[in-house]
């Protein structure tokens, strides 16, 4: 029976174990090539023990496929030397890489790009890209069958161990989809007919590139769809793709990702089952003789090792799992499994990818960032005194790599417990998980000896008396009461996530903020029977989260008995016997309307606890400022304002303004890692 550790060999290639970073798009593209940030992104992993790393999710070969969310571009031969630097920054690191071409179909956008038509064997819109597709003529698969052969060549010529030819949901699988392929020609109908554009894809792939270079597919294995690609006609795929001859390595997917909830099926964020499609998975390896890849909600090794000796996988893609931590190998070959940061499901890399943002890991802030933050803090050559106030996230990580430097560090909490603001984040059912982000960061700092004093509420004095060499306010912030009349008959979301209130009845939630607290707060309610409506003024649900964790929170809402108002806001309150008068103002045509309700609760963000950090600055050497440009870069970000201060001070997360805990970890690192 295999292990996580054993070599795996394709072809000519020998795979140093049997975890795998899969192909994804973190949008650190520059004019469609992997340059300098997207290499080092991916040489960390190798430095990191991963087997394989593939790179460029779903990169275009051609230009009717735009870019929609950061990909790749292998339509030209610009990009080989940008292929060249980071095949060869992954090799000396020992691991192999692959690449992923595909053609979107009609996954993407036409009014993108150059403004080409999209393309799809029959005219169905996809409603998560929402583009009406042309219906392709013979010459438009010919030249698509080009295409991926031209690219093909262009990885081989770029040093890449293999590529792997996307099919699920893309171009190639909505040939095979009934869902999406009505064709009445020779490459529709049966099952032979909808395949035959893929094989033909891949004679001439192979053609082009040769025997020995590694050809990865990464196919659907059940679509769990109402009429579409279901499990048997599968496995038939899987086979006829083994008998071609062409494939070395199959990596299986489930699901339909053709609507936010279908993405969040297939990319799934915390609340959702981890790994549901592994027996998916293992139905395929039975079938075939090809070794089988799997990727979807396996972010913990437990799971991994669970799908590779049940027998369902040969390889184990954990690719959000190494953005949480990069040396996840590694940390498991020194037995230090306890060690490694885990990936809770955040979904806060997917979302901002779907945003048109470049993915950030919630609680790694130096992935993504390789080029001025470290993965593996330096000791510094000189032991000073760190003094941190505020145990929350942004404080925690302030601690643990002060101490990784070295430092000797005492961290203040006025609470009784660690965690900050995550311990009221986790008290829903569909977010808890986040409460492991708390979990690790506190098993860290403890581990390395950091002296956390609780009920503890840090004056000046108390500082001043630590003689400290620097000081991080890590104070967070406090609810931002809603300036209406009337607003103090509201109640806060942390009044309820604290359970300082205890509520029941009709509720409305106006959530002013349109991110994840008001989710979880309306989940706390609804959950032990509140008859709750979100109300938000923006004219979409949560509107700052992207759409994989904005759909699971929604739907598990809706199912709650949530109800939705949006593009309306909070006017005024007063109470009208024993209930509260709620004044709704229409935000476009001004109309207001009275409603009634037994109580109302506001989400309006938090306000700073600044007081100490104010008390403390007169006597800091820096006057609390930090040098932007210095932190940006990665450099000491501290100069010397006032010489006589007795120590540096900066502040950081919602101690400065109300912004959320991937900030709050980002501002810790950059300054206590140079420190």
């Amino acid at each position: 029976m295999a292990s996580l550790l054993d070599p795996l060999h394709l072809r000519h290639l020998t795979l140093r174990n049997r975890i795998v970073s899969t192909a994804h798009a973190p949008n650190y593209v520059e004019n469609g090539h992997p340059r300098d940030r997207y290499r080092l992104y991916h040489e960390e992993k190798a430095k990191g023990g991963v087997a394989l790393t593939m790179i460029g999710g779903s990169t275009n070969i051609a230009p009717d496929s735009p870019s929609v969310f950061g990909q790749l571009y292998v339509g030209d031969d610009s990009i080989i030397p940008w292929f060249q630097k980071l095949t060869d920054g992954v090799h000396r690191h020992g691991a192999a890489v692959m690449c992923q071409i595909t053609h979107m179909g009609r996954r993407t956008a036409w009014d993108d790009g150059h403004w080409l038509p999209v393309l799809a064997p029959s005219g169905i819109r996809e409603r998560a890209h929402r583009a009406f597709p042309k219906v392709m003529e013979q010459e438009d698969i010919n030249r698509v069958i080009d295409g991926f052969a031209a690219a093909a060549r262009r990885c081989q010529r770029g040093g890449f161990d293999g590529i792997e030819l996307l099919s699920h949901s893309h171009l190639l699988g909505q040939f095979l989809s009934p869902l999406t392929n009505l064709r009445e020609d020779d490459y529709g109908g049966s099952l032979e007919n909808r395949m035959r554009i893929t094989l033909q894809v891949l004679d001439a792939v192979r053609a082009e590139v040769g025997p020995e270079f590694v050809l990865s597919m990464r196919i659907t294995g059940d679509e769990l769809t109402e009429g579409g690609l279901g499990a048997d006609d599968c496995v038939a795929t899987a086979q006829m793709l083994e008998h071609s001859g062409h494939v070395d390595l199959l990596n299986i997917l489930a699901g339909a990702p053709y609507d936010d909830l279908g993405l969040a099926e297939w990319v799934r964020p915390m609340g959702l089952p981890a790994a549901p499609h592994v027996t998916v998975a293992g139905r395929i390896r039975q079938s075939v003789n090809l070794p089988i890849l799997h990727a979807g909600g396996i972010a913990d090794l437990a799971t991994a090792r669970h799908a590779l000796s049940g027998g369902h996988v040969d390889l184990v893609g954990m690719t959000r799992a190494q953005m949480a931590d990069p040396h996840l190998v590694a940390k498991l070959a020194r037995g230090e499994e306890e060690r490694i940061r885990p990936c809770v499901g955040l979904g806060y890399c997917v979302d901002r990818v779907n945003q048109g943002k470049p993915a950030v890991c919630g609680h790694n802030a130096a992935t993504g960032r390789e080029e001025t933050l470290p993965h593996t803090i330096k000791p510094s050559d000189m032991h000073k005194k760190v003094v941190i106030v505020g145990g929350g996230p942004g404080g925690l990580e302030a601690a643990r790599v002060s101490a990784l430097r070295g430092h000797n560090v005492v961290l203040f909490e006025a609470s009784t417990r660690l965690g900050g603001q995550l311990v009221l984040a986790a008290k829903g059912k569909t977010r808890r998980q986040v409460q492991s982000v708390a979990d690790w960061l506190i098993s860290e700092t403890t581990e390395l000896g950091v002296d956390i004093r609780l009920n503890t509420y840090a004056e000046a004095d108390h500082v001043y008396a630590e003689f400290p060499d620097l000081v991080v306010i890590a104070t967070g912030g406090w609810p931002e009461p809603l300036p209406i009349p009337g607003g103090d008959l509201a109640l806060s979301s942390w009044d309820i996530l604290s359970g300082e209130a205890r509520i029941a009845g009709e509720v409305l939630l106006y959530d002013e903020i349109g991110d994840h607290p008001a989710a979880v707060t309306a989940d706390a309610l609804a959950s032990v029977g509140n008859k709750v409506e979100l109300v938000s003024p923006d004219r979409t649900l949560l509107h700052d989260l992207g759409p994989t964790t904005s759909a699971v929170a929604l739907r598990d809402l809706a199912a709650n008995g949530v109800t939705f108002t949006c593009l309306h806001e909070l006017h005024a309150l007063s109470r009208k016997g024993n209930r509260v008068s709620a004044t709704l103002r229409h935000v476009l045509t001004g109309k207001t309307t009275e409603r009634f309700f037994d109580h109302v609760v506001v989400e309006n963000g938090a306000t700073p606890m600044d007081a100490l950090y104010h008390d403390l600055k007169p006597g800091s050497k820096n006057l609390g400022q930090v040098d932007q440009s210095a932190l940006i870069h990665g450099q000491y970000p501290f100069k010397t304002h006032f010489p006589s201060g007795m120590f540096h001070l900066a502040r950081i997360g919602d101690a400065i303004t109300g912004r959320n805990m991937h900030a709050a970890i980002l501002d810790a690192l950059r300054i206590c890692s140079k420190f």
